[in-house]
Parts: C-alpha cells; sequence; structure tokens
C-alpha cells in the first residue's frame, strides 16, 4: 500500500460542495487549498472569501467549529496555481459539465506533483471520459471521489477507479477516507450516477409514476414514504424541494441522456407539472415555494392536478396504517401486495419496481449487492437498502411476485428477473461469508483493508449476522462481568481482556438510580480486577436524569429520598474522576445534563465529531448537580492559575455561567472543547464504528504508561462577589423582561454554585464543598411549583416551559 501522507488538500471549486467539502477537512485538521475563479481586481479571492464567511451561516452547519476556517487557504485559478504542487490531494468539484473540466485539467496538470492524487467530485459523468482529459502520466493517480451533500454528515462516498487507476493507491484513499474523514465508502462502477444516485432518483421517478397514475396527493404519498417505511422524513416529494427541483431535473437529463439503452428509460423523464414548476422558478425551498410552500404558519402542498396550492391533509388509510405497523416484513408484503386501497398498491409498486432494477442492474453498476444496499443506507438514508428488504419479507415469494406483476403488465419494463433470482436454494443475497457477486457468481466478503479492524463491530445488513439480534451490540456482545436491570459491565476477550466496557441498558441511556448504583458496582469491580473501563454504547451517550422518576418523587413529596439520589449520582461522578483505575467516556450523538456530567468526569474523553453536550437543566427549571457546577468551578480555579491573573477566578466564570444557565449546547466534539466540556487533550473520531476500538485503546494506553489517579486538591471560589457580579447580570435581564422570575431564581442558583456558595472569595474549598452547595440549590429548586410544572410540560411535550 502507498505510505504517502495526505496533510495538505486542494479543493478546485468553491461552490456548494466544493466549500463544504474544503469545510469537512479543515474539521479533520487537515489544510486546505481552495480555489476559485478570479475576482474583481480590489480582492482577488473573492469567490473563495465569500464562500468562506456562507459556511459559517449555512444550517446543519458544515464546519464542527468556526476556528477551522482558519486552516482553509483562499486561492485562484490565476494567482495561485503554484500551490498545487503542496497537495497530496487535489478534489475537483466544479460545474457538471465536461468542457469546463477539461479547460481546468489542462490548466493544473503542470503543476500536480509527481505523487499527488487527483479527484473529480462528479456526480455521474463517466470517470474513463474525465480521465481522457488530463496527461496519461497523471492517470494511475486519477480516480472518481464522489461526496454526498452535506459532507459532513452524509457518510457515503462513492470511489470510482479509470481503467489505469493503481489498485493499492485506491486502498490508501479509501483507508484515508474511512479513519481520517469518518466516511464509508464503497467501490463503485463507472457507470451514469454511480450506484446510490442511479438506485435512489430511479425510486423517487418510479414514485412519481405510481403517484400520478394512483391520483394520490403529494403530501400523503410523503406521509406513506418517510419513517414508515423506512425512509429519511423528508420521504420522496420533500426531498425533492430540499435538493432542488432544478439539481433533480439535471440528474434526470444525465439519466436520459447516458443511459439510451436502460429498460426503464421511457421513465427517465418528470411530470409536465413539475418542468412547469421549474419554468416558473419555483425550484424548492432555495426559492421560496416548489412542490410545497409556506403561507404564514401554514404549509401548503401543490395539487397538480388542480394547478393550485392547498392545505396539507396526508390522512393515512386505517387498513395501510395497520399493515405497515406489521413487525414482520413477510407478513407486510403480502398484506400490501393483496390490498387493493391506492396507498398499498403505490407502496408495493414502488417497492416492486425498485427490487426489480436493482437486481436487474446489479451487475452493471456494483460489485455485489452488499456494496448496493449500503450505498442506500449510507447515501440516501434509507434504514434498509432493496437486497436485504426483499431477503427480509422472503426472496422467493417477493421474486414470484414481481414476476407475475411483470407478466400482467404492472412493471415498468417487461425485461425479465435475473436467472440469479431463481436460483432453487437462494433465499437471499447476503450471508454471513459474504454477498452476492454477479460477476463471479459467488458471495463476496468484505474489505479486508486494515483501516477496518478499527471497526469492531462493523454495520451488519439483514443476512450478514449469523443470529440476527435487534438488540444493540452492548447488550448482546462479548462476556458479561456484571449486569443489572439498567447497566452492563462487560467485556472483548479477543481485543483486550484487560479493559472492562460500561453500558447503559435504559430507555435513551437515562440516568436511574439503577444506573447509578450499577456505575458504582462497576468502577468497583474495575478497580479489583480490570486494567481500566471505557463508558460506551450506541448513540445517544445519555439524555441526562430520568425525568419521570424525579416527577414521581416530587408528586409524591419525596425529597428526601431525591437528594440521595442526587448524592449517589455525585458519588457515581467522583468515582469515575478519581477511580484507581483510568476511565475513558468514548460517546457519540447526545450527551446532556447527567450524561454530559459523567463525560467531563471521566479521565479521559474520546469523542465521535458528532457529540452534542450541554448542561441543559436550566430548561427544566434545575442546575446541574451531578458535579457539573462542582466540576465547571474546578476547572475555572485551574484555568485562572494557568493565566496571567492566577488569582482572579471570575472571569473565567462568567462565561461558564452564561453557557449553564442558557443551556447552551456544543454542536460537536470540538465545540465541546471550546466551551469546557471536555480538555484539549481529549481526542475526536470521525468514524462513529471506530470509537469503541480507540476509546478501548486510550484506557490500555494509560494502563500500559503506569496511571496514577488523580489527587483532589482545594481550589479558590468567586464566592459571594462573583455571586453579585452575576446577579447584577440576572436583574437587568430580569427587568428587560428577558427573564421570569423563575428563570431570574434558577440562575442564580447556578451562579451560587458555581462561586461556591455564600463564601468570601478567594477562599479555597474541596470538591466535598461544592458538592454540598449545588446538591442543596438542585433540592431547592425541585420543591418549587415552577420547577415541577417545567418537569412535567417536559415530559409530557418534550419542549421546555417557559413560565
Amino acid at each position: 500500500m502507498d505510505k504517502f501522507r495526505i496533510q495538505r488538500v486542494a479543493v478546485l471549486g468553491a461552490g456548494v460542495m466544493g466549500a463544504q467539502i474544503a469545510g469537512h477537512l479543515a474539521n479533520a485538521g487537515i489544510a486546505v487549498d481552495l480555489f476559485d475563479l478570479p475576482g474583481p481586481t480590489e480582492d482577488r479571492n473573492q469567490i473563495v472569501s465569500t464562500a468562506l464567511q456562507r459556511l459559517k451561516k449555512l444550517e446543519p452547519a458544515p464546519l464542527a467549529s468556526s476556528a477551522v476556517l482558519g486552516l482553509i487557504r483562499p486561492n485562484n485559478f490565476d494567482d495561485h496555481l503554484q500551490r498545487l504542487t503542496e497537495a497530496q490531494l487535489i478534489i475537483e468539484a466544479v460545474a457538471e459539465r465536461m468542457d469546463i473540466k477539461r479547460t481546468l485539467y489542462a490548466k493544473i496538470a503542470p503543476y500536480c506533483s509527481a505523487t499527488a492524487w487527483i479527484a473529480s467530485n462528479t456526480s455521474g459523468l463517466s470517470v474513463r471520459a474525465l480521465a481522457a482529459e488530463i496527461p496519461a502520466a497523471l492517470r494511475p493517480r486519477f480516480c472518481g471521489m464522489h461526496f454526498f451533500n452535506p459532507p459532513r454528515y452524509m457518510s457515503l462516498v462513492e470511489l470510482i477507479p479509470c481503467d489505469e487507476t493503481r489498485p493499492e493507491g485506491l486502498d490508501t484513499l479509501e483507508s484515508w477516507l474511512v479513519h481520517t474523514l469518518g466516511k464509508s465508502v464503497i467501490r463503485a462502477k463507472d457507470t451514469p450516477n454511480f450506484i446510490a444516485n442511479r438506485i435512489g432518483v430511479f425510486s423517487l421517478l418510479a414514485t412519481m409514476e405510481h403517484t400520478q397514475r394512483l391520483g394520490l396527493g403529494l403530501d400523503t404519498v410523503d406521509a406513506l414514504t418517510g419513517p414508515r417505511i423506512g425512509r429519511p422524513k423528508s420521504a420522496c416529494y420533500r426531498t425533492v424541494d430540499v435538493v432542488g427541483i432544478d439539481t433533480l431535473a439535471h440528474v434526470v437529463h444525465t439519466k436520459r441522456e447516458q443511459l439510451r439503452q436502460d429498460p426503464w428509460h421511457a421513465f427517465f423523464k418528470l411530470p409536465t407539472w413539475i418542468e412547469k414548476l421549474i419554468q416558473e422558478g419555483a425550484l424548492g425551498q432555495k426559492s421560496g415555494r416548489g412542490l410545497y410552500k409556506k403561507e404564514g404558519k401554514d404549509i401548503l402542498v401543490l395539487d397538480y392536478a388542480a394547478g393550485q396550492y392547498r392545505k396539507t391533509d396526508s390522512q393515512i388509510d386505517p387498513e395501510v396504517e395497520k399493515i405497515l405497523a406489521l413487525r414482520q416484513p413477510a407478513e407486510k408484503f403480502a398484506a400490501l401486495i393483496q390490498c387493493p386501497h391506492p396507498q398499498a398498491q403505490l407502496l408495493w409498486a414502488t417497492f416492486r419496481d425498485v427490487f426489480h432494477y436493482s437486481a436487474v442492474h446489479l451487475h452493471e453498476i456494483a460489485d455485489n449487492a452488499r456494496d448496493l444496499d449500503l450505498a442506500m443506507r449510507w447515501g440516501f438514508g434509507w434504514s434498509h437498502g432493496p437486497f436485504e428488504l426483499w431477503q427480509a419479507a422472503g426472496w422467493a415469494a417477493i421474486a414470484k411476485a414481481i414476476e407475475a406483476d411483470r407478466k400482467a403488465g404492472k412493471t415498468l419494463s417487461d425485461v425479465a428477473l435475473p436467472d440469479w433470482c431463481f436460483t432453487p436454494a437462494r433465499t437471499g443475497v447476503h450471508q454471513p461469508e459474504g454477498s452476492w457477486a454477479p460477476a463471479i457468481s459467488a458471495q463476496r466478503g468484505r474489505s479486508r483493508l486494515e483501516v477496518y479492524r478499527r471497526q469492531l463491530f462493523p454495520e451488519l445488513l439483514i443476512g450478514e449476522q449469523a443470529r440476527p439480534s435487534t438488540a444493540p451490540v452492548s447488550q448482546t456482545a462479548g462476556e458479561t462481568l456484571y449486569q443489572n436491570k439498567e447497566v452492563r459491565l462487560w467485556r472483548l476477550p479477543d481485543v483486550d481482556a484487560g479493559i472492562g466496557i460500561l453500558s447503559f441498558t435504559s430507555t435513551m441511556h437515562a440516568v436511574s438510580d439503577e444506573v447509578l448504583a450499577g456505575m458504582m458496582a462497576s468502577i468497583t469491580m474495575a478497580e479489583t480486577e480490570l486494567d481500566g473501563l471505557v463508558l460506551w454504547h450506541e448513540p445517544p451517550f445519555c439524555v441526562g436524569a430520568n425525568l419521570k422518576q424525579v416527577a414521581q418523587a416530587c408528586k409524591a413529596g419525596e425529597f428526601t429520598r431525591l437528594e440521595q439520589i442526587v448524592a449517589q449520582f455525585q458519588a457515581a461522578s467522583q468515582a469515575l474522576k478519581y477511580a484507581r483505575v483510568p476511565t475513558v467516556a468514548a460517546t457519540q450523538g447526545l450527551a446532556l445534563g447527567g450524561g454530559c456530567e459523567f463525560l467531563m468526569h471521566a479521565q479521559q474523553r474520546v469523542m465521535h465529531l458528532e457529540t452534542y453536550t450541554g448542561l441543559v437543566e436550566a430548561g427544566v427549571g434545575v442546575i446541574p448537580a451531578g458535579g457539573g457546577c462542582k466540576e465547571f468551578a474546578v476547572r475555572a480555579a485551574q484555568w485562572a492559575a494557568r493565566s496571567p491573573t492566577p488569582g482572579e477566578v471570575f472571569p473565567f466564570i462568567q462565561q461558564i455561567f452564561t453557557t449553564i444557565a442558557m443551556a447552551k449546547v456544543a454542536k460537536s466534539s470540538l465545540q465541546a472543547i471550546e466551551m469546557g466540556f471536555a480538555q484539549p487533550q481529549d481526542a475526536t473520531v470521525f468514524h462513529a464504528h471506530e470509537l469503541l476500538y480507540a476509546g478501548l485503546r486510550a484506557a490500555r494506553s494509560r494502563a500500559d504508561l503506569g496511571y496514577t489517579p488523580p489527587i483532589a486538591q482545594s481550589v479558590p471560589v468567586a464566592g459571594r462577589t462573583g455571586i453579585a457580579n452575576l446577579s447584577l447580570m440576572l436583574v437587568n435581564m430580569h427587568e428587560g423582561k428577558m427573564i421570569s422570575d423563575h428563570d431570574y431564581k434558577v440562575a442564580h442558583a447556578a451562579a451560587t454554585a458555581l462561586c461556591g456558595g455564600d463564601i468570601d472569595p478567594g477562599t479555597r474549598v474541596d470538591e466535598d464543598w461544592l458538592i454540598r452547595v449545588e446538591r442543596q440549590l438542585f433540592v431547592d429548586l425541585l420543591k418549587t411549583p415552577e420547577t415541577q410544572a417545567r418537569i412535567e410540560h417536559m415530559l409530557s411535550t418534550g419542549k421546555p416551559l417557559r413560565n
């Protein structure tokens, strides 16, 4: 395998995709040169500079932290081509026109280093044809590298070689994409639209065809084709509006022009009512209207038959709703096939046509069925790919139903399913040993690249598991060492028998008294029988306290018991911090309230980039009391000690106070470090399936280096002067009607806890003192009717109450 290291990447084109690819590279700490056309004389890099400023405003945010913008250097094609010589990888992301790409390639070729790779982010142009436009000497290091939008959040990257691409170099690029950028890579064949767009856009077109044939409303179809069938909330038509109707039109045009021999070619067109929207400039979300539009508070949907908008009214037929609620796929599909209601017929027809299309074209577009299914999971957000869903529904029965409909003239093409679909012993395409690969007429195993050894539990398809289970890995894998109703301590002897894995099994991994008892027991066991402990389970990491348990205790007036639970919570946090073996929190997803406090108290954090961290207790009328306020008071003193004015704690408390009082949430691991929830030395992991491996390695490394537990020390606090300063800010906000009376009370309690209570500023106190202060303030707030109302409102609506 190539040993080159990618330290600097050049991205050519600062449009929507180019700028966001550059942003995600910067998220990973990679230096980027972003190029575009030259601007006016006074600012030759204006186009790129404007694109970079736009990145700070986009939602969802392409940047994990605005600070990473400093890693992106603006350039233009006229003045800075010499900088291309510094890049180990050049990603071309200009407009999808062969003439534009041809001109650009001729311009950059003299500046590409002898070892640099060149990749096109084309979404469908022939990689072979693109390679023909660059000098022969560069072709062995040329490929397609198709990112999906938005690049930070969509995991799929399709890698497409040209005829001359060096296979070992492609292996290196795949490994880099997976480990460094957190991408899920599929090797696609050089066919129009590659894999995901080929299947995904066909699915959209088939849905449109059956919508019109059956006379169903667009909103009804979206209600049917979203989460109810394992697809994103945007379903079909909302997805079109988000992507842009003109963008879809371009992709469909490419399919129509480049796939003239496709048996489904007659359906590679948009309905006339969509073409009319394009002519009117109604292109979807970006233009203010498309298939949907908003008027005041109302969402209107296009009635394509009338050519007018109406209020949405997506009524699902009760019989169809009952079918979709069936748990067994075979039973569900059998019922859809038999049900005469147009809604059921739309679902069956769309599934049938996607199954049919995927089977016929598998040999042409992908190496094996696994690649196609994973491409649809990772590129379009489907919970299951077409082949695994077909397999789950009963392979032979579905194949027979497709053929019956084909012979009856109901399918969109009369081409027969491939012979391999009817192999007598076939029960599907995915088996534990591999997935069906038509080119070799056998099962193809998974990639053996070294990078995938870091994924201890890779994402598996239906049929790949030897014993299918819907239970999470954290509840079933490895060897159990201890377990109660909501906590499991286990290990992986084949990976590291000396490191324990502590996993919550409670709903949303919320913290209950069972969780706290299990944590204490697990930490005690780890201290005597193990070398280290990793707190890990599937996301979310932890959504905080079990509010239902808290609400019930409040109603019963059990405040003494609640105080005991809080004390137990604080003890668990302290046990994580001062354990006699290294403790590591390996986090992904929401780490809120108590989850954030556990993250803060672990001796080290290994965080997936998409870890969303915050002390959000103010939203339910309380303050952090699992040691969160205490820990921030301690950290403020530590930060002050390293500052030019070591005796002044308050400046560091002030920012923390705002974070807690306003329940601010870090939207990435990088922001978690910036906001103080995590430490600068903590690691960010970009691929979620590497997280457990990284956590285990971190714990092992600390253990092998001769781990010594931290020693608790007293710290100076801001005291009553700090409380007074923060209270002054609160008074102004209260008088300005920015906060309510109870908001003031909650925030004042947070100020008191962070400042160490009503004592002289600069007084040194230990952590037990700080813990007692936050605990008493927390329980006092729980006794108020306003806080109890906030908790009840959150439980019933999922939203905070401002009272």
